[in-house]
Parts: C-alpha cells; structure tokens; sequence
C-alpha cells in the first residue's frame, strides 16, 4: 500500500511563500514522476507542476517562474516552493505519483492552501 503524507500549507498574507511537502511510503513503490495538483472550490483538479525521476520538470499552466518543483529521490519526496502567492492560489493542494504506466496512480489527502490579508 502506497502512502502519501503532505505537509507545508496553510494561511499567507499575499506576496508572501509556502513550501509544501509530501512523503511517500510504500512497498514495491515504482515511481515515474511525482507532481502536485489543486482544486479551488467549484473548479476542476489541475496539474500544477510536476517533476520525473530524472529532473525533468513540467509547469503546465502560467506559474513557472512562481512556484518551484524539486524532488528528494532517496527520500522519495517531493517538494512545491510557492513564492509571491496570489489570492487566486487559494486551494487544496494533493501530492500525486506517476506509476511506470504513466499514469497518476496514487494520490495524498491533501492540504489547504489559503491567500488572503
């Protein structure tokens, strides 16, 4: 059973950072990649930043430049350094890992992420 633990959010003032953290734990744990999505109130799930196994990083949307992916291997976690936060970041934010099938097999209970003054 794979596990995901996530850690690092919270409430921010905008302008200001969060890094968010996420663990995972498990047997014959085969990871592709690793990614961060979230999901405002009333708006689908998306892809946020995502990074493989070899470093190779992958900003979908406008936040690169923003926000920072970056990958511990040995510890297999994975880590989301959110810099100049903006209200509309508010969310939840879920750890994710990409199985060898290339696939988002495995997802963490995620964390709340609140902007706001």
């Amino acid at each position: 059973q794979v596990q995901l633990v996530e850690s690092g959010g919270g409430l921010v003032q905008p302008g200001g950072s969060l890094r968010l953290s996420c663990a995972a734990s498990g047997r014959s744990l085969s990871i592709y990649a690793m990614g961060w999505y979230r999901q405002a109130p009333g708006k689908q799930r998306t892809l946020v930043a995502s990074i493989t196994s070899d470093g190779i990083t992958n900003y979908p949307g406008s936040l690169k430049g923003r926000f920072t992916i970056s990958r511990d291997n040995a510890r297999n976690t994975v880590y989301l350094q959110m810099n100049s936060l903006k209200p509309e970041d508010t969310a939840v934010y879920y750890c994710s890992i990409m199985g060898l099938g290339r696939t988002w097999d495995f997802w963490g209970q995620g964390t709340q992420v609140t902007v706001s003054s």
